[in-house]
């Protein structure tokens, strides 16, 4: 299955109304907003990061747990963003946990003998025809994508780190559906010739 794929299925934390509800009163600085945020969306969050450590080499040293604490702790820290809802709080988190996952892999990689500061991470793939590539150098191929398209480097960022939906990608950019599909056909096609380049 895809990242982000429209078929999965959420967690068993709360609805959209209710955790934007729950956003609101921690913005306030409601007493007990944070536990009950924590309560709606820490599953979802869990579950979030388990996937991507799926992605990865069986001897990482992260767990899901873990991240979702660094993601978590992040999150709250935030304080120039006004949260849109449910689905512009994971776009964060997504954001957040590429950056953590990305630093993991960066601090790994330079532990390692003749790494060039590089590190494999099996199963991290791109979908534009399976070119294999590590989490550092999806990274940086993105870095380069947003350089030449912003929002098409947003929507695979949004599906790949924060497994969102076309729709969900749709209302966190403000774009339609369509325009979404067209920006992930274009980067999965940008990335593909990237990468396929950076690796020859």
């Amino acid at each position: 299955m895809e990242p982000g794929q429209d078929t999965h299925g959420r967690g068993a934390g709360g609805d959209d109304g209710e955790v934007t509800r729950i956003l609101r009163s921690v913005e306030s600085g409601e007493d007990g907003a944070l536990d009950r945020l924590v309560g709606a969306v820490y599953e979802d969050l869990k579950a979030l990061g388990r996937r991507h450590l799926q992605r990865e080499r069986g001897d990482h040293t992260l767990q899901p747990t873990a991240i979702v604490h660094e993601a978590f702790l992040r999150l709250v820290q935030q304080r120039d963003v006004t949260w849109r809802g449910r689905a512009h709080f994971f776009a964060i988190a997504g954001r957040l946990m590429r950056r953590i996952l990305v630093d993991a892999a960066r601090a790994r990689a330079s532990r390692l003998q003749g790494s060039h500061g590089r590190e494999s991470l099996s199963g991290v793939q791109v979908e534009a025809g399976g070119v294999p590539t590590d989490l550092v150098a999806l990274d940086e191929a993105l870095e380069r994508l947003a350089a030449v398209d912003e929002q098409a480097a947003r929507v695979v960022e949004l599906r790949f780190f924060a497994d969102q939906t076309h729709a969900e990608v749709a209302e966190v950019l403000g774009v339609s559906e369509r325009a979404v599909r067209r920006s992930f056909q274009f980067a999965r096609a940008w990335l593909y010739r990237d990468l396929e380049e950076a690796a020859g």
